[in-house]
C-alpha cells in the first residue's frame, strides 16, 4: 500500500468514526429525555456530520476517481466502513448514550489535540476545527456521567449498566494496523499507543467522581478499523443509506 493509499484509508476511518457517530446521536431527535438535552444531542450529531463531510472531501480528493465525498459515505458496504466499534453501538437509554459520548469524546479529544501536529495540513487543519467542539462534547458528557452516578439508585444503577456495555468496545479505539505504521513513520498518523494511559487517566477522573467502576478482566472487542464490525452497523446502514440505494446518484 503506497502513502496515498494508506492516507484515503486513515481519511475514511477518521471520516466515519465521525459520520457513525453522527447518525447515532441523530435517532435521538425528538426523543430526548428534556427539550434541552434533545437540542443538544441533535447539534452534537451535526458537529459530527460536519466533521465527517470535511474528511469524506478530501478522502474523494485523494481517491481521484470523480466520486464524492457522499458518493463515499453512501455507496460502500458494511466491510468496507472502517469506524470504532463503540460507536456502532445502540443507543440505549440516555446513560448508555451519555457513556459512550464520553468515552469516545475523552478520546477524540487526546486525537485531535496529537493530529494538530501532522505533517499534513489538511488534516492538521481539520483537527484544529474539530477540537473546539469535541472538548465540549466531552466536557458535557462527564457532567451527567458524574450526576447519574451521585444521583438516585436508580441513576447510579443505569450508568453503571452503561460502563459495563461501553467498556468492552474501548479498546478499538487505540487499535492499529499497517496504515497507521505507515503514516506514522511520515509524522502523518498519530501513534495510539501515546495516549492510551492519558486517556486512561481522564476517564477515571470522572469515574471515580461518579463511584463507577470498571470490570476488570473484560473481554475487549477489536477489529473496526479494519472492516469487521458487530451486527449494529448493518442495520444502522440499512436505514442510513436507504435513499442512496432506492435513488442512486439523487441530489436535491
Amino acid at each position: 500500500m503506497n502513502t496515498k493509499q494508506a492516507l484515503y484509508n486513515y481519511c475514511l476511518r477518521l471520516a466515519d468514526n465521525n459520520l457513525i457517530a453522527g447518525q447515532r446521536l441523530a435517532e435521538w431527535c425528538s426523543n430526548g429525555p428534556i427539550l434541552e438535552e434533545d437540542l443538544a444531542m441533535t447539534n452534537f450529531g451535526l458537529d459530527y456530520l460536519g466533521q465527517a463531510e470535511f474528511h469524506y472531501d478530501y478522502a474523494a480528493e485523494l481517491e481521484g476517481k470523480n466520486r464524492s465525498g457522499d458518493d463515499i459515505a453512501f455507496t460502500r458496504s458494511e466491510r468496507q466502513y472502517y469506524n470504532c466499534l463503540l460507536l456502532e453501538q445502540p443507543n440505549g437509554d440516555f446513560a448508555q448514550s451519555m457513556m459512550k459520548m464520553f468515552l469516545y469524546s475523552a478520546f477524540a479529544k487526546l486525537f485531535l489535540e496529537a493530529l494538530t501536529h501532522s505533517q499534513d495540513e489538511r488534516l492538521a487543519a481539520l483537527a484544529a476545527k474539530g477540537i473546539k467542539e469535541i472538548k465540549y462534547h466531552f466536557r458535557h458528557s462527564s457532567e451527567w456521567i458524574i450526576r447519574f452516578g451521585n444521583g438516585t439508585e436508580e441513576s447510579q444503577q443505569r450508568s453503571q449498566h452503561a460502563l459495563n456495555e461501553m467498556w468492552p468496545y474501548t479498546a478499538d479505539m487505540f487499535d492499529m494496523n499497517e496504515i497507521d505504521q505507515e503514516l506514522i513513520s511520515l509524522g502523518i498518523a498519530i501513534d495510539l499507543n501515546n495516549l492510551n494511559a492519558s486517556w486512561l487517566l481522564s476517564v477515571n477522573e470522572i469515574l471515580n467522581a461518579a463511584n463507577l467502576v470498571v470490570i476488570e478482566n473484560q473481554h475487549m472487542y477489536k477489529g473496526g478499523y479494519k472492516g469487521n464490525h458487530t451486527e449494529h452497523l448493518g442495520h444502522l446502514l440499512c436505514e442510513m443509506q436507504y435513499l442512496q440505494r432506492a435513488h442512486p446518484g439523487a441530489t436535491w
